[in-house]
């Protein structure tokens, strides 16, 4: 048997059908006689009007068919649901899908099944109208049609009964109304009025008489349009008389906002609802039928909404020209930005904004921003100066310089009698109204910006409303400062670096170019290869040994490119290295996994130190210690005899932890020891058969100092040489018995054994339990578990762990809130966060990787998935 499958959409195709409130309702004719009809018209024994539930097909008519439900995974109709088409099974023991279904195997015995959708108004298939026999039989497409027109008769019957359902809601709601009416017209919050079908008031509230300044006496028996503006008055009768002979309703039954007239004759703006209520026991229409007016006071809102408006206005500005700094100040548009910002605000024609700066000792003002007063040639070349910065403004007796010499702020509304004002040069702007504010940083004068000509006068409620921008002008003019301080700086700096980096710019020319120029063939040579070697149709032998070649000298090549780069940012100073504490035994486990099989090849032993000699803690960095270790024993490797042997000797000593490789090779001589760590110097080595460049063991030295050690080397000609490396012991470090623990010889190589930490976030204590089993058997990581996502979020910032597990649905702060805390914290936003979540759908696994999880694991999750994503995670983490 085949399972119905579920529609993508079947959420909302569910809450529809909820909506309708016809599931589980008793029979009803209409449906029944629906369902005799198609039964007779088909000559079939059963007709359904089947709607499919979550778990369920429940059948709100149903002729010849005693039962009233099944369930859904046997539904015939769930499959209809799903294609959102008609389904036709002629002959259900001969399909597949339904040959073994308990509905036909037994009781009715299904054979033939002819199911049409029955959709809802809003497109979504709900169930279908299906015909079923005992018998297999053919249905032709006219049969399907008119099996098509009788559903098409179902859905007005469900939207029928959807609306006599809402229609009794209706009522029961118009009865509680009814009922609380009394209690609440007299005190309601708001003012109430009730007319009658001529408009006259039979009652008002004393809300509405103390809002519009009138008695109840004044009101009572008088025509409501008296409340109201002339223009709404004149065609207020004419609204009601229409509503009452034809009901085409203006206002009533609806709420929206309007104004009312007050006694005074000011306007008043209020929202207003009005409500019919027929009352039954009069025979005059008009006054059988009564309307009440709701008529809450909207003056304090709208004072609110303006002032939020305005508000809302001036944060604007301040935002962008904050957000925007840096693209305002490139375009040069910042200063232009905050004068028509300014001038909108205070609804002003005029603005100006400058900067004080110092000129012959004395304070001027140079002009960042001004609207254009110009009115002729002259006036325009002067303010063409002004704004280019090459004319500055320098009288302090002008209203201007009262702000910017004297720090004053200027409020003027009668500037054509204002003895301040001065005499402006004929065929100026004629200035009425007058706002300076000086822009004071720590007590120092920076800058000022004036407004003029506003539509109301200006007060200090004003200037104390342009705090926030006058504060955010002198931050802006701050910032232009140190912007320009920073671009003389940089200037002078670029000026005094070109000299230095000029002597070295061919080398950095010469890496980079060969750096791009060798990877990019590198990669194809690469690339082709192992497709080669992998490819579908095997190599011969021959050419198999020869692919592989191919990729061992492209490694090599490429492994030597990036020596010759590491070497040149050592010496360019751009190698970062990060010291912390490293546990030597994990580092040189690690590197001895790499090497081991280089020296199988060359039958070499390997002679390792006791584990306990092994177990302290060095001050380094882990790749580069690394690094420095794989260098070294891969020349111990290439450079030793056939069947010879490698040490390893590690003695801690004095602050310092000595690691040290001797091998039996050929040896160096002493009188060339000091060429040895010379770049590209191989001593002679440069015409045999090993692969090499000389930079590996320069480019170790530096690693090493860079890390605060020493390197150096013994060698014996024809015997062998020792090269060894001491690096900072930690404070603290511990040093095991060397008898506690087996030879680092005899124990099997498999995993990396440096411990790294994951954070497990998830408060169910079961589901912790199986994950503190599944990581004790993964020895070389450490498992710490919360309950909570602000106990992970601690520990995410003190420890920094290699890898959080994050349960999505956790008490309190959710797994998506804490994962967006992680991210835009610096400390811990490069930490992989892997998702595990009982939650499947798509959308969670959409949000999960727009929220910035590395996956999304959905419970029960597969163990060996899960260790294999784990380990894949980690290992990036240990490559970058």
């Amino acid at each position: 048997m085949t399972a119905p499958l579920i529609p993508d959409n079947e959420n909302q195709r569910l809450a529809e059908l909820y909506d309708l409130n016809l599931l589980d309702t008793a029979r009803d004719a209409s449906f029944d006689s629906l369902t005799q009809l198609a039964a007779e018209l088909f000559d079939v024994p059963i007709a359904l009007v089947s709607l499919v539930d979550r778990d369920r097909q429940w059948f709100k008519s149903s002729y010849g068919f005693c039962v009233t439900e099944t369930t859904r995974d046997v539904s015939f109709c769930s499959h209809v649901v799903y294609n959102q088409s008609p389904l036709v099974v002629q002959d259900a023991s001969l399909d597949s899908r339904f040959a073994d279904n308990p509905l036909v195997t037994d009781e009715p015995h299904i054979r033939f099944y002819a199911g049409m959708p029955i959709s809802s108004p809003s497109g979504f298939v709900l169930g279908t109208l299906c015909l079923i026999d005992t018998r297999p039989r053919n249905f032709d497409t006219e049969c399907l049609e008119r099996l098509k027109l009788l559903a098409n008769q179902v859905e007005p019957l469900i939207s029928l009964h959807r609306y006599t359902y809402s229609l009794a809601e209706e009522a029961d709601s118009n009865r509680a109304v009814s009922a609380r009416y009394q209690a609440i017209i007299r005190g309601a919050a708001a003012g109430v009025v009730r007319i009658n079908g001529r408009g006259t008031m039979l009652e008002v509230n004393h809300f509405v008489c103390d809002m519009l300044g009138y008695s109840e006496r004044e009101l009572l028996g008088r025509n409501v349009k008296m409340l109201m503006p002339q223009s709404v008055a004149l065609a207020h009768d004419g609204f009601l008389h229409a509503y009452q002979t034809s009901g085409d309703a203006k206002v009533i039954g609806k709420g929206r906002e309007v104004e009312a007239q007050h006694k005074t004759g000011e306007l008043i703006p209020v929202h207003l609802a009005v409500s019919e209520v027929q009352l039954g026991t009069e025979t005059d229409d008009h006054e059988r039928r009564h309307f009440i007016g709701i008529l809450s006071d909207l003056r304090d809102v709208h004072a609110a909404r303006k002032r939020e408006q305005k508000e809302r206005a001036l944060l604007e500005v301040l935002h962008q020209g904050l957000t925007d700094y840096r693209a305002l100040v490139s375009g040069n548009t910042l200063w232009r930005f905050l004068r028509e910002a300014l001038k909108e605000l205070t609804q002003s024609e005029y603005a100006l904004i400058g900067e004080v700066v110092t000129q012959d000792d004395k304070p001027a003002l140079k002009i960042h921003a001004i609207t254009d007063l110009s009115w002729n040639d002259e006036s325009r070349r002067l303010m063409e100066l002004l704004v280019s910065g090459d004319m500055m403004l320098g009288n302090p007796h002008t209203m201007l310089g009262r702000v910017f010499a004297g720090g004053e702020t200027v409020l003027s509304n009668d500037m054509l009698h204002d003895e301040r004002n001065g005499h402006l040069p004929q065929g100026h702007p004629v200035l009425t109204r007058y706002l300076g504010v000086p822009i004071i940083d720590r007590g120092q004068l920076i800058g000022m910006y004036a407004i003029a000509n506003a539509q109301h006068d200006y007060d200090e409620a004003l200037v104390e409303w342009l705090k926030p921008f006058t504060s955010t002008c002198a931050l802006l003019i701050n910032l232009h400062r140190q912007l320009r301080e920073q671009e003389r700086f940089t200037e002078e700096l670029r000026l005094a670096k070109e000299q230095a980096e000029t002597a070295s710019q061919a080398k950095t020319d010469f890496l980079s170019s060969m750096s791009h120029e060798l990877r990019t063939p590198l990669n194809s040579i690469l690339g082709f290869a192992q497709l080669l070697e992998n490819s579908r149709t095997p190599l011969p032998e021959r050419q198999r040994r020869q692919a592989q070649q191919i990729i061992r000298s492209g490694r090599h090549l490429l492994e030597l490119i990036n020596e010759v780069l590491d070497l040149a940012r050592i010496e360019s100073g751009n190698m970062q290295v990060s010291l912390e504490s490293v546990r030597a035994q994990d580092v040189l486990q690690d590197a001895i996994e790499i090497i081991r099989p280089l020296a199988d090849e060359r039958n070499l032993s390997l002679n390792l130190p006791d584990v306990g000699q092994c177990d302290v803690c060095i001050l380094g960095d882990y790749t580069r210690v690394k690094q420095v270790l794989i260098n070294l024993l891969s020349n111990a490797v290439k450079y030793n005899r056939d069947g010879g042997s490698i040490s390893l000797y590690c003695v801690p000593d004095a602050g310092v932890y000595r690691i040290t490789i001797s091998d039996t090779g050929h040896g160096i001589p002493e009188s060339r020891l000091d060429e040895l760590f010379q770049p590209f110097n191989r001593l002679g080595a440069e015409s045999g058969s090993i692969e090499g460049t000389g930079v590996g063991l320069a480019l170790t030295r530096k690693v090493v100092g860079l890390m605060n050690g020493q390197m150096g080397v013994v060698s014996r000609e024809g015997e062998g040489s020792d090269f060894w490396f001491e690096l900072p012991l930690c404070a603290g470090h511990e040093v095991a018995s060397t008898e506690a623990e087996p030879s680092m010889v005899s124990r099997e190589i498999t995993e990396p054994v440096r411990y790294q930490h994951v954070l497990y976030i998830e408060d169910n204590p079961a589901n912790q339990r199986l994950m503190q089993d599944l990581f004790h058997d993964l020895p070389d990581v450490q498992l710490t578990c919360v309950m909570d996502a602000e106990q992970g979020l601690e520990l995410a910032f003190s420890e920094s762990p290699d890898l959080i597990l994050m349960d999505i649905d956790l008490p309190g702060m959710n797994g998506f809130a804490a994962q967006q805390i992680l991210a835009r914290n610096p400390m811990t936003r490069n930490i992989p966060v892997l998702a595990i979540s009982a939650a499947a759908s798509s959308s969670n696994r959409r949000r999960a990787r727009e929220a910035g999880f590395v996956d999304y694991l959905t419970k029960p999750f597969d163990i060996q998935a899960l260790v294999d994503q784990v380990r894949h995670i980690l290992s990036q983490g240990e490559s970058h």
